[in-house]
């Protein structure tokens, strides 16, 4: 059997017909940069993640940085985050100059650890970016407590994380400002690069939605220096189409990790690997399923992939280790869950339209390894 770690044809073969309508629609509107399309989506991305505004932009990364830019981030400020994230997550914060401080993160969650975060609040630090990996939000009222105590804002590192609740408020709700991304693999994915960005504060709106067209609110004439990043029409009408079936799709990724938890129980592999854990008062989106096996990750993933399994890494370097980060100063050892985060941990597939028998079959592969 062959089970990829994800696998977009099926659903973008029923909303075929929809979106072939949609980007007809933008092809007769000649509107290819922003337009209609964008305006209605971020009108409907407003109301879904519970927010004021939502202001769509080129990518996610790009999204990350416009929220420090919008935040004036500069040489010298310092940024608080996690090590274990996607590169985009600190090359916001370093493409301006400022130091990403980071703090380890939970072994249980993978998100930062919240207890650390205050004690590395300085008067150079100019926001708090958690990332809520995974599609799981961090814990997000103590982390508001000791900002807001401190004066500090908050940027969520929302690009997993559609969603996804912290105490029934939405991801992107919370903090001052959310970053999304609309990269294919998402939970809620364009057909090419796109995201968006999520505020309830109007100055911080003004600013943003000046950001992503050169800085400017007027055309011609610039406030700010911004940077062209835009989403694009094609892209608005497509996410357009999809938006309406994202919980839909994201109870299915919940259900198949509930799947995978009786599997891993019914062939005795508790002990073998661990499970994600599942926060009280969350909704957990599962944009990916990641396990920690006890030993050999890197052979059962070898087994896997010659059994037909497709799985990832998420993430194999710790962000304070990468090679372009060494100016930093950190080190080996420095924050060492992350650092284990990233020797022990595997995706393996949870995307909608996964079916009971394949993951079935995932799940009697990995038994077959550990001699179960």
């Amino acid at each position: 059997m062959n089970v990829p770690l994800l696998d977009l044809k099926e659903q973008n073969d029923k909303l075929r017909p929809e979106i072939e309508a949609a980007l007809g629609r933008v092809l007769d509107s000649n509107a290819f940069i922003l337009g209609g399309e964008v305006a209605q989506l971020e009108k409907e991305l407003a109301d879904y993640c519970g927010t004021k505004y939502a202001i769509g932009c080129a990518s996610g990364s790009d999204a990350l940085l416009l929220a420090m830019m919008a935040l004036d981030v500069q040489a010298g400020d310092e940024v608080i985050t996690t090590p274990y994230s996607f590169f985009a997550t600190v090359s916001a914060i370093t493409r301006l100059g400022a130091k990403p401080v980071f703090v380890d993160i939970d072994p249980e969650t993978y998100n930062l650890d919240v207890s650390q975060v205050e004690s590395k609040i300085t008067d150079r630090t100019k926001a708090v970016q958690p990332v809520h990996l995974y599609g799981q939000c961090a814990e997000m009222d103590e982390l508001r407590k000791v900002c807001e105590t401190r004066g500090v804002p908050i940027v969520e590192d929302a690009a997993q994380a559609i969603g996804a609740e912290d105490n029934g408020r939405r991801a992107g709700s919370i903090g001052d400002i959310g970053c999304f991304s609309f990269y294919p693999s998402k939970n809620l994915g364009g057909m090419g690069d796109g995201g968006f960005m999520t505020t309830n504060d109007d100055a911080i709106a003004e600013v943003l939605l000046a950001l992503r067209v050169h800085g400017s609110k007027e055309r011609y004439y610039h406030k700010w220096v911004g940077l062209n990043s835009r989403l694009d029409g094609f892209q608005g009408s497509v996410l357009r189409v999809k938006l309406p079936h994202l919980d839909a799709w994201s109870d299915e990724r919940k259900e198949n990790a509930d799947c995978y938890r009786d599997l891993f129980s019914e062939f005795g592999l508790l002990e073998s690997v661990v499970l994600p854990l599942e926060r009280d008062d969350v909704r957990h989106i599962y944009n990916q399923f990641v396990v920690r096996p006890s030993e050999k990750r890197d052979d059962l993933r070898r087994h896997l992939t010659e059994n037909g399994v497709g799985t990832d890494i998420y993430y194999p370097v710790s962000l304070h280790l990468q090679e372009c980060f060494e100016y930093l100063g950190y080190k080996k050892g420095d924050f060492p869950e992350s650092e284990k985060a990233s020797r022990e941990t595997l995706a393996l597939p949870i995307y909608p339209e996964l079916k009971p028998e394949q993951q079935h079959y995932v799940v009697e592969k990995i038994a077959e390894f550990y001699g179960k």
